[in-house]
C-alpha cells in the first residue's frame, strides 16, 4: 500500500504498518510438496506400477507360502501346525537346520576376517592392487561355476584332485611307504602265505646263502620311480642277504624265480625274520631289490609284513560325511573373501591417517595400532559386510547341491536345499516346503532389522 505525497511522489507506509500484511501472508496454506519438490499424488503414480510387481512377486509368494504351510500334503487338509513340528522333529530337516547354523557362525566370520587381512596388508605392498584383483576375481564366477570346479577340486582321486594331490604329496614327503597292493608268489616262488595277509618263506634261511624273493601282480606302471632293475644280492659270511623284486618281464619271456635284466627291484619292501612268532631282525630293500639281514638271523623264516601290501595312501575324503560341509564353506569362503576385502579397503581408505601416525608415534606397535584403532574404527564397515554375508548364507543353495555328491548331500544339507528336495522332490510336500520357506523368513527378519536400524544410526550422525 502506497499514499500520494505533496509533488505527486508516492510514499510508502511505515514499517511497523507494513509488518501485519506481511505476517498473514507468510501463513497462507502452500501445497505440501515432498523433498524433491514433488507432489504425493504424482509421486504416488509413478510409484503405482512398482508396487504392483512388488505385492505380485514378493508380498503375495509370501502370504501364500504362510497359507499354504498349514495344510497336509495335497493342500486339501488343514494340517495347523504340523508342518512346523515336523522341521524339529524329521531328522534330515534337523540336520538342515544345524548346517545352516554353522555356516552363518564360520562362513562370514572367516570371510571377512581374512578380506580384514587381505585389506590391511595390500595397504603395504606395492603390488597390492594386483593382489586385490586376483582375490576378487572369483566373484566374477557364479555359483554353478565355483561348484564344479571345487567339485574337482576335492575330487578323491589325487590325479584330478588338486586337494588330494598336495595333500598325498605333503604325506608322502614324511611318510612314504612301498605300496604294493596287489602283490603275490606265484606256487613255484618259495614263498607262501602265512596269514594276516602276509607272505613266509617256506624254508628257513641260512648265512652266507643268498635268498631270492620274487612277486608278481604289480602293474610296471604302478612301481616307484626310482626303482632300478633288480641284480643278485652278493654272498656275506655270517649276514643273511636277499633280492626281492618284480619276477616279471614286459612282453613276455623271462623265467620264474630268475632275475631277468628288465625287471625291477622291489624298493621300500620290509623284510623281518621270525623265530618262534617273534621278530629278531628287519631290513628294507634298496632301489635294486637287494637287503642285508644280520647273523642273528640265521634259521629264521623271512616275512613280508601285510603293510607291504596295503593300499598307497590316497588321501582324504573331502566330500565324505564327517568334511562335506567344511569344504562347501572353504569355496563359499575362496569366494565371498575378496568381496569382503573390497569394502574393508575402501573403508580403510577414508580413516585419518594422522590418527594412526599419532598412535605409532606415541609408541604403538603395528598390532596394537590394528587392535585398538583400526578395528574399532572400521567397526561399521566390518558390520555391513557381516550381516551381508550372514544374510547370504541363510540363502546358500547352488554350492551344497553341485559339490556334495549324492551319497553326502543329507550330511551336507541346508534349508534352502531341503526346501527344493522337499517341493520339487520325487515325494513332493509342498506343506513341508511352505514351512521351511517361512522358517527361513523368520530367520532373516532379526538380521535385517538389525541392518536396518545400523544404517538409521549411522545415517543420524
Amino acid at each position: 500500500m502506497t499514499t500520494a505525497a505533496a509533488g505527486g511522489a508516492e510514499t510508502a507506509p511505515p514499517a511497523d504498518k507494513r509488518l501485519p500484511e506481511r505476517s498473514e501472508r507468510s501463513r497462507s496454506p502452500r501445497p505440501r510438496r515432498s523433498v524433491t519438490g514433488t507432489r504425493k499424488a504424482v509421486a504416488t503414480v509413478f510409484l503405482l506400477p512398482a508396487l504392483v510387481l512388488l505385492g505380485a512377486l514378493v508380498v503375495y509368494p509370501i502370504v501364500y507360502s504362510v497359507y499354504r504351510s498349514f495344510f497336509d500334503q495335497a493342500g486339501t487338509g488343514f494340517a495347523g501346525l504340523g508342518n512346523y513340528k515336523a522341521l524339529f522333529t524329521d531328522d534330515t530337516i534337523r540336520t538342515a537346520v544345524k548346517n545352516n547354523a554353522i555356516w552363518v557362525v564360520f562362513a562370514p566370520t572367516v570371510s571377512t576376517a581374512l578380506g580384514l587381512i587381505f585389506a590391511v596388508l595390500t595397504e603395504r605392498i606395492r603390488w597390492g592392487t594386483a593382489f586385490k584383483l586376483i582375490v576378487f576375481m572369483p566373484m566374477a564366477i557364479s555359483m554353478l561355476a565355483a561348484g564344479i570346479i571345487f567339485r574337482l577340486v576335492y575330487d578323491q582321486a589325487p590325479e584330478r584332485g588338486v586337494a588330494n594331490a598336495v595333500w598325498v604329496g605333503v604325506h608322502d614327503t614324511f611318510a612314504e611307504s612301498a605300496g604294493y597292493p596287489n602283490a603275490h608268489p606265484l606256487p613255484v616262488h618259495p614263498l607262501e602265505a602265512g596269514g594276516g595277509g602276509s607272505f613266509v618263506t617256506k624254508v628257513p634261511v641260512r648265512a652266507g646263502e643268498p635268498v631270492s624273493l620274487p612277486l608278481v601282480g604289480v602293474a610296471p606302471a604302478k612301481m616307484p620311480a626310482d626303482a632300478k632293475p633288480a641284480k643278485a644280492a652278493p654272498t656275506e659270511p655270517g649276514k643273511i642277504t636277499g633280492t626281492a623284486w618284480l619276477d616279471f618281464t614286459k612282453g613276455g619271456g623271462g623265467k620264474p624265480n630268475v632275475i631277468d635284466t628288465q625287471e625291477l627291484g622291489l624298493r621300500g619292501l620290509e623284510v623281518e625274520a621270525v623265530r618262534d612268532g617273534r621278530t629278531v631282525a628287519s631290513a628294507t630293500a634298496a632301489a635294486d631289490g637287494t637287503f642285508t639281514l644280520p647273523g642273528s638271523a640265521d634259521g629264521a623264516l623271512l616275512r613280508l609284513p601285510a603293510s607291504n601290501f596295503k593300499e598307497p595312501y590316497n588321501g582324504v575324503d573331502w566330500l565324505g560325511p564327517t568334511l562335506v560341509t567344511p569344504g562347501i564353506i572353504g569355496s563359499y569362503v575362496w569366494m565371498w573373501a575378496g568381496f569382503a576385502m573390497v569394502l574393508i579397503a575402501a573403508g580403510l581408505a577414508g580413516l585419518p591417517r594422522e590418527l594412526l601416525e599419532a598412535a605409532r608415534v606415541d609408541g604403538a606397535n603395528e598390532w596394537q595400532v590394528f587392535r585398538r584403532i583400526t578395528v574399532p574404527m572400521l567397526a561399521p564397515v566390518l558390520a555391513v559386510v557381516l550381516v551381508t554375508l550372514m544374510i547370504n548364507v541363510l540363502k546358500i543353495f547352488d554350492l551344497v547341491f553341485i559339490i556334495a555328491p549324492g551319497s553326502s548331500q543329507d550330511d551336507a544339507n541346508v534349508l534352502a536345499l531341503q526346501l527344493y528336495r522337499s517341493s520339487f522332490g520325487t515325494d513332493a510336500d509342498l506343506g513341508i516346503g511352505s514351512a521351511i520357506a517361512v522358517l527361513l523368513l523368520l530367520l532373516v527378519i532379526p538380521v535385517m532389522i538389525f541392518n536396518i536400524r545400523r544404517i538409521r544410526k549411522e545415517g543420524r550422525r
